[in-house]
């Protein structure tokens, strides 16, 4: 791995960042202090503030994210390259549930389909129909992502350290075998306060979102790790992250897959 922060430096900053997430404070983006900082040292914290999250009473691993799939939201964000994130249980919320804005920096709303796993998934050059292989079932679901940099401009060790923005998700709608639906062309409306704010197709993201899933096994497979079994994963945003405030209502509506629907408070 192509590290330049050392241990102590790692551990510094996923402390620094645990606190910008449990407290919804700005920080600057951590390439101001370490200018050097690599991918891999963005995945070092990360992965430190993983541990961190999860030596917490209460707090599992439910699986992984992708982010930064699509040319919406590399366009949106100015970052060309996807990266993953980890989710716990303490960012789930229910279908039509409320969440609270107040816990959250910048908060915006993000359309997704999500795979869960029923066979372990590993090595750097998975196909997509090996993914499907190893694919219980997929579900709609909707990513609140809510980066803790300052004017929610950052770069990809930044943002990879900071979870790549990973903050809560909803899972909702009908679980469908990904045989039973064509996973390239789902098209997906998000509606805000009953208007239609976005729109696409599940082909946005890199041409199918299981080829999401293959990139982030093969992400894992350069970091030492697999894709377990039983894994929640979220295959990246069909759409540009629309901003989200107290008082919100939203719902997307998934081709095949139903609804997903929450309130903002």
């Amino acid at each position: 791995m192509n590290l330049t922060l050392s241990q102590a430096e790692i551990a510094r900053l996923s402390e620094c960042v645990e606190a910008a997430q449990d407290h919804a404070t700005l920080i600057a983006k951590l390439t101001n202090e370490f200018p050097a900082m690599t991918v891999d040292d963005g995945y070092a914290v990360q992965f430190a503030l993983r541990d961190r999250r999860l030596a917490r009473s209460g707090i599992r691993p439910v699986g992984w994210k992708v982010g930064l799939t699509s040319k919406a939201k590399m366009l949106q964000m100015g970052v060309y390259e996807p990266s993953i994130g980890f989710l716990d249980s303490a960012m789930a919320r229910p279908e039509n549930s409320t969440i609270d804005t107040a816990e959250l920096c910048h908060p915006r709303a993000e359309c997704e389909i999500a795979f869960v796993t029923k066979a372990e998934l590993s090595g750097p050059d998975l196909s997509v129909d090996d993914v499907l292989a190893a694919v219980d079932f997929v579900i709609p679901a909707v990513e609140i992502i809510d980066s803790r940099y300052e004017n929610f401009k950052f770069d990809l060790p930044s943002v990879i350290a900071d979870n790549s923005s990973s903050a809560r998700f909803v899972a909702g709608g009908q679980p469908r075998r990904p045989d039973d639906v064509d996973l390239r062309s789902l098209g997906v409306v998000m509606e805000k306060n009953g208007e239609i704010v976005a729109m696409g197709a599940s082909a946005a993201v890199l041409g199918h979102p299981a080829a999401a899933i293959a990139m982030l096994v093969k992400i894992l497979h350069d970091l030492g790790h697999v894709l377990p079994a039983g894994s929640f994963v979220m295959s990246g945003a069909i759409t540009e992250a629309i901003p989200v405030k107290a008082g919100d209502h939203l719902i997307a509506r998934f081709q095949a897959l139903g609804g997903v629907s929450m309130r903002f408070v």
